[in-house]
């Protein structure tokens, strides 16, 4: 995880894919981070439905701020393929879930480089209000359509559905979540042939190599970077909650396959800034966090 990792031939095909994709990444939090939102404009624009100057500048504020939100929904449509590669080369038989890991270092670090990016996006977007009340503001203003003659053009690269599914996708606490647990569960369904242990052992397995690394001394000493730490730990959580989804019983149960109290343990002690978003998402993105199976120390630990 510290280290970047030359794929293997064998790899290359997938990881190139995949890498397209994971490349530009950072310039999509560098644009979810820079977001500013039009609250000001479209304040004064609700306040004064009858000066047309005000109703122009907020609609002219908000056009190119949803055509950035629709990149950023694009992104997630091309990250969810690339999880779905990655999954299909992880789980396929004959290897074991660990020697899948263990053969296919490169796409194991990308799958973790995706899990990473998605608690990083989601970290942000709760953060940002302004994304769900601008486009809400859109929303309002096409339908009505009452400024006829302005900048309508802006339907033609976001029409109704495309709209309707930016909607649903903004409206989840943890969009970029919400995608990949998605995914995974189709991923699940669709390859009935497929053993559901192959994914959810790869899963487990990931979370377990996480948590081990964040809780052994020798490990965490020779990391680069606290960066490497807030990686494992961003990734151990990914992981957990994507296994939560796709497994019947879930990750909090007594049967499961991921140590949740150790991993719980874990992010606590970390320091409360680094940790008080991935404790949130267990608590918030999960499935089966509140069923009765789940042993009620476990629940404590994260009320």
């Amino acid at each position: 995880f510290d280290n970047q990792i030359k794929p293997t031939d064998c790899e290359r095909d997938v990881w190139n894919q995949v890498n397209a994709v994971l490349q530009d990444s950072e310039s999509i939090l560098s644009g979810l981070q820079a977001y500013k939102g039009a609250g000001q404009e479209i304040r004064e624009a609700i306040q004064n439905p009858n000066d047309m100057i005000l109703q122009e500048r907020a609609w002219n504020s908000v056009c190119p701020l949803v055509i950035r939100l629709k990149k950023l929904y694009g992104f997630s449509l091309r990250l969810e393929r690339a999880l779905q590669s990655l999954l299909e080369s992880l789980t396929c038989p004959p290897y074991t879930p660990t020697q899948h890991l263990e053969k296919e270092q490169a796409l194991a670090k990308q799958f973790a480089e995706i899990l990473h990016f998605t608690l990083r996006f989601d970290e942000l977007k709760m953060r940002i209000p302004a994304i769900q009340n601008d486009f809400s503001y859109y929303r309002r203003t096409i339908s009505r359509n009452r400024i006829n003659n302005m900048n309508l053009d802006i339907e033609r690269e976001v029409n109704n559905e495309m709209a309707n599914r930016m909607s649903l996708f903004y409206a989840e606490a943890t969009p970029m979540l919400k995608t990949l647990s998605t995914a995974t569960t189709n991923f699940v369904t669709e390859n009935k042939t497929l053993p559901l242990e192959n994914t959810t052992d790869v899963l487990s397995t990931m979370a377990s190599v996480c948590k081990v690394m964040l809780e052994t001394p020798d490990y965490t000493c020779r990391f680069n970077s606290e960066d490497t730490l807030l990686f494992c730990m961003r990734v151990m959580v990914g992981v957990i909650i994507l296994y939560d989804h796709v497994h019947p019983n879930g990750a909090f149960n007594k049967s499961s396959k991921i140590d949740m109290k150790g991993c719980i343990k874990v992010l606590k002690e970390q320091p409360a800034d680094n940790v008080e978003g991935l404790l949130n998402a267990l608590k918030f993105t999960t499935k089966h966090l509140h069923d009765e199976s789940t042993p009620k120390n476990i629940r404590s630990m994260l009320q």
